[in-house]
């Protein structure tokens, strides 16, 4: 009784997030192409067929550029709120479904509950997936830790978690203000130090894996941050999500803080500079 997690690309060039059991998965974003989806499945040996939606976390680029394409081709259904969907990916009309915030949604033996948060879209959603008493959240793309997220947080096992950008780095880098500000003003990205007290402070005592995620290739280095929250991990695991390849497969198990990886030769991700 046990979930399954990877991250298939973390970062502003593409998000994709795979979460699933032994007989069916969801897709959090689509921000790689179809191609590179379905090699990054194939390599971890996860079945395609195991995918049975994707949902859209909001409507910018590196989340969805993949959707259409392996939603058309593989006809599965889109969760996607009516203000995502004016400005994101184009969809066969019936692969299009909509969420509601709060209200879960279930796929087969999985439960998705969407929750809004902070972001600069038009509509944002984070999203908790579970199955029997595990719980996985997707945490990414979030301005400032709102009450919701700080909630949601609490109840999970496992956490793809946002830790975009170290705040010297950010200051003293080449960005232009007006850039910066957008990134640090509440509804952009969180910081490693946000991030770090969110981990510290609220963390479930069966936190078994965080994901640091969504890195910025300009304002951070997975050096940084792994170091940081290592020293402050405990039992529970840190990985860094790549922005070039996908990780390893995570087996999470409630109330089982042993970290179960599947080692797996990492793919490099050609589409992207």
């Amino acid at each position: 009784m046990s979930l399954y997690i990877s991250s298939l690309n973390s970062g502003s060039n593409g998000n994709c997030y795979y979460i699933g059991n032994r007989k069916e998965a969801v897709l959090i974003d689509a921000g790689i192409s179809c191609r590179e989806t379905e090699k990054r499945m194939k390599q971890l040996d996860l079945s395609i067929k195991k995918v049975k939606a994707v949902f859209v976390s909001h409507e910018h680029g590196d989340h969805i550029k993949g959707v259409s394409t392996l939603a058309n081709k593989y006809n599965l259904p889109v969760f996607i709120t009516a203000g995502t969907a004016k400005n994101g990916p184009i969809l066969i009309r019936h692969l299009s479904q909509t969420f509601t915030a709060n209200t879960a949604v279930t796929v087969g033996s999985l439960t998705v509950l969407p929750f809004s948060k902070q972001h600069d879209a038009a509509d944002p959603h984070s999203f908790v997936i579970s199955y029997k008493n595990i719980n996985v959240g997707v945490f990414t793309d979030i301005g400032i830790v709102c009450n919701n997220v700080l909630e949601n947080f609490k109840t999970c096992h496992a956490v793809f978690l946002e830790a975009n950008y170290d705040e010297l780095l950010l200051e003293n880098g080449k960005y232009p203000i007006h850039l910066k500000n957008r990134i640090r003003n509440g509804e952009g990205h969180l910081s490693n130090r946000q991030a770090l007290e969110l981990f510290v402070q609220h963390k479930a005592p069966d936190l078994s894996h965080l994901i640091l995620s969504h890195l910025s290739k300009e304002n951070n280095s997975p050096e940084i941050v792994q170091a940081l929250f290592e020293a402050h991990a405990g039992t529970t695991k840190i990985i860094t999500a790549s922005r070039h390849e996908a990780s390893a497969i995570f087996n999470i198990d409630a109330g089982n803080t042993e970290c179960h990886s599947q080692k797996t030769k990492p793919v490099q991700l050609g589409l992207f500079a």
